[in-house]
């Protein structure tokens, strides 16, 4: 009963923002119809007009544009992209999954290894200068905006030093010699260090509390009176019993960091959701906006679903 609750409210969520994806970017000031002309020199309402009837912006916004957005929705289908002239939406989106994937991906796996070592071990130690700094550090991180921390990343190690490349991926080729995946891994170190120390100062200070007020439980000083060594009592007695509000941070971060993603790729010109995020809101791309919005807004709903399953796996007494 309890997960179909769980199921029946993720259903109702990801339906709200159906519905919330149509409105929202209608709401934002351009005309679409002007994007695809793309002159502004000589434009006639006669050509505008034209515009609007083959990509059906003629009709009335509701209930007709409505109803036909929700039943292409429901059909998996979001029409054609109005920047990429003659390409489907999911067409467009394809290729631009798997390099924020990886971005992300690779990043979390960073974040998680480290946040979590230096989290446990800064709260096992608590007030000596490993838990002094690594706190500060980590709360510098936590507090640094992705985009600013990137632009920083990028004058320090590609202007001044020079040993990277400014820019990403976005007008790299499709070799798949060595020397192009070895200028790949160049090119991917600082949006994945961009994204992995955003991420990895949340992970630090939310171990550090969770070691901090488990060390203070009985079977803690029960289990030091026994003679167990300081590493064997944070590995087998803190750190499983931390693990909760981590596993709901570690959840919470997969989804949210895909739509955070955004500012990073921009900055470093990465070619995936984000980027592509950025040049549809540029050339009000409805149909590539209402997509993407889902992507992020689904992914979201759904690794929270997940969050809660394993919660209540972790602790049966969630679903009671």
């Amino acid at each position: 009963m309890w997960i179909l609750r769980k199921l029946a409210g993720a259903g109702l969520t990801i339906v709200v923002i159906a519905v919330l994806g149509f409105f929202i970017f209608r709401a934002m000031p351009g005309d679409p119809e002007r994007m695809l002309i793309g002159s502004a020199k000589g434009v006639t309402p006669e050509m505008l007009a034209q515009v609007r009837a083959r990509w059906g912006l003629d009709r009335p916004l509701f209930p007709d544009q409505f109803i036909s957005y929700l039943l292409s929705v429901a059909r998996g289908d979001f029409g054609y992209s109005f920047k990429f002239r003659g390409a489907t939406v999911l067409d467009v989106i394809g290729p631009r999954v798997i390099p924020t994937l990886l971005l992300v991906g690779i990043a979390q796996v960073i974040a998680i290894t480290a946040g979590l070592w230096i989290g446990a071990h800064a709260g096992w130690r608590q007030g000596s200068m490993f838990d002094r700094l690594g706190s500060s550090l980590a709360l510098g991180a936590y507090g640094m905006p992705t985009f600013w921390l990137g632009m920083v990343l990028l004058i320090v190690f590609a202007s001044w030093l020079r040993w990277l490349p400014v820019t990403g991926l976005a007008n790299f080729g499709n070799d798949d010699s060595v020397g192009e995946l070895l200028e790949i891994v160049r090119r991917s170190v600082l949006p994945i260090a961009t994204v992995a120390i955003a991420q990895t100062g949340q992970y630090v200070l939310l171990m550090r509390a969770a070691i901090v007020e488990v060390s203070k439980e009985d079977f803690v000083t029960t289990a030091r009176a026994k003679g167990i060594g300081s590493n064997a009592v944070l590995r087998r007695h803190l750190v499983p019993n931390a693990r909760l509000p981590v596993v709901t941070l570690i959840s919470l971060n997969l989804g949210f960091v895909v739509a955070g993603a955004v500012t990073v790729e921009a900055v470093f010109s990465w070619p995936g959701l984000g980027l592509l995020t950025v040049e549809a809101m540029r050339a009000r791309d409805y149909p590539v906006l209402q997509a993407l919005f889902m992507i992020f807004a689904v992914s979201i709903v759904l690794v929270n679903l997940v969050a809660d399953l394993l919660y209540a796996r972790l602790d049966p007494r969630v679903s009671r």
